[in-house]
């Protein structure tokens, strides 16, 4: 099955290199070696040497004391926060963000879907939360979020199988692995007009989502993490009926805005 990338003529070798380079890095819950950093990207080892030399020269990248221990730099983390701070939908997302949680009382999440993932770009904890998983800046994949799943239904069944990967990693014992699953899904979310996971990439955990409608298809949305035994019934309802409610009405507001 075609995935984005497979058309790479276009691409310039070593500038595609460093991106992925840094992507893979930045995927990795721990600094990788050299040699593991060459087998995941496949490059040959001179030409990786010094395009990680060249990274860590300019602070993309950093490395422990004796170099053996590669991982993202500071110069990374500036740049992502640059695209933070000039996304204009962001300001009034975080008011809407912070408008839901004192509503439902649980932790709100803002993502935007970035082919067939989805980028976490704001997050508000529930305020008794205990421990504060940072959010921001994660990228997972579509089909495991209820952020995704209302993202991805707002495209074709064609589109969807362009965009997400061939194999439906199990994160979870509850995660959609089978794809005629995931299509019976996403058409259950496009009649509901909101999407719902239970315990599909976190155990115990259960997430609504809707999209936020100011771009068509939607590209972003607002999501509502709530413990698992809650999500159900009326309380489920009310949560629902809330999170459409705000994602409706900043969609609104981003368009009298301007914001496209």
């Amino acid at each position: 099955m075609a995935q984005p990338g497979d058309d790479r003529g276009h691409l310039v070798k070593s500038a595609e290199r460093t991106v992925r380079i840094l992507e893979t890095l930045a995927a990795s819950p721990h600094k990788l070696t050299l040699s593991e950093l060459q087998d995941r990207v496949g490059y040959p080892r001179s030409s990786l040497h010094a395009l990680v030399r060249t990274l860590r020269d300019l602070k993309w990248v950093e490395s422990d004391d004796g170099g053996s221990a590669i991982g993202i730099g500071p110069h990374a983390l500036l740049s992502g926060t640059a695209y933070l701070d000039k996304d204009p939908a962001l300001p009034y997302a975080h008011d809407a963000l912070e408008d839901l949680r004192g509503e439902v009382g649980y932790t709100i999440h803002y993502a935007r879907r970035d082919d067939g993932h989805i980028i976490y770009l704001a997050s508000r904890e529930s305020r008794d939360s205990v421990r504060v998983i940072p959010r921001v800046g994660r990228r997972l994949p579509g089909y495991l979020t209820a952020l995704g799943q209302a993202l991805l239904a707002q495209l074709t069944t064609d589109e969807v199988d362009a965009l997400v990967s061939a194999d439906l990693v199990a994160h979870t014992a509850n995660t959609i692995t089978d794809r005629e699953a995931l299509h019976r899904e996403l058409e259950q979310v496009r009649v509901r007009g909101w999407a719902f996971e239970r315990e599909q990439g976190t155990v115990g955990v259960a997430c609504v989502a809707a999209p936020v409608d100011y771009r068509i298809p939607a590209t972003d949305a607002i999501s509502c993490s709530m413990p698992s035994e809650l999500a159900g019934g009326e309380e489920l309802e009310r949560v629902a009926k809330a999170v459409v409610a705000h994602t409706q009405r900043l969609a609104l507001t981003l368009r009298r805005a301007g914001i496209r």
